[in-house]
């Protein structure tokens, strides 16, 4: 098992692949910035943009998906209200989790010729580092004083919850997609 940055879910044109960099990008900046609440619609978004940038997206092409929800929320400023500058310290630690739930979605898993349950184990495997990362760390910056408890809600239970949602709704419109573009090369 091993993670493969290069690795997409099928063969997209390169003009594809950059309609899609941009639409992920978008969802990713101006959904956390425009509507702020409710969290669990919001993060539901951008974890759906984080999984299909992981199935569709390769190398460097991840980062803008993986970046831009916590800079969005830090430039509005509304999410955490008086809290916002102690996202500041979680900023680095957001950019890691959002890399692991992509990452996750590059790895090779072996699986008995059903791609289905691979990507669904791929997504479990991502769901859970992201949201162990971030609960971890959020609770070792608790303690030292750093950020206050407020963050262990947003960054434990709300995790699980925006990225099981933005995880089934990614795979979802991914399959359709795969469909319609298999379609469209015959």
């Amino acid at each position: 098992m091993f993670i493969n940055l290069h690795k997409t879910d099928y063969v997209l044109s390169q003009a594809a692949r950059y309609v899609e960099l941009v639409v992920y990008s978008v969802v990713a900046f101006f959904v956390p910035f425009l509507l702020s609440h409710p969290q669990l619609l919001v993060g539901t978004l951008v974890n759906a943009s984080l999984v299909l940038a992981g199935l569709n997206l390769k190398n460097m092409k991840l980062l803008p998906v993986i970046l831009l929800p916590s800079i969005a929320v830090l430039t509005r400023g509304a999410i955490f209200g008086p809290f916002t500058v102690f996202l500041l310290y979680m900023i680095p630690f957001i950019w890691i989790g959002n890399s692991l739930l992509v990452g996750s979605m590059k790895i090779n898993i072996r699986t008995v010729n059903n791609i289905s349950l691979n990507q669904w184990l791929r997504l479990l495997i991502g769901i859970c580092a992201k949201t162990i990362f971030l609960a971890l760390s959020a609770f070792i910056l608790i303690k030292l004083n750093i950020i206050p408890e407020l963050f262990m809600t947003t960054m434990g239970i709300m995790q699980v919850y925006t990225a099981v949602a933005g995880g089934v709704l990614a795979l979802g419109i991914h399959h359709v997609k795969k469909k319609f573009t298999m379609k469209l090369s015959i």
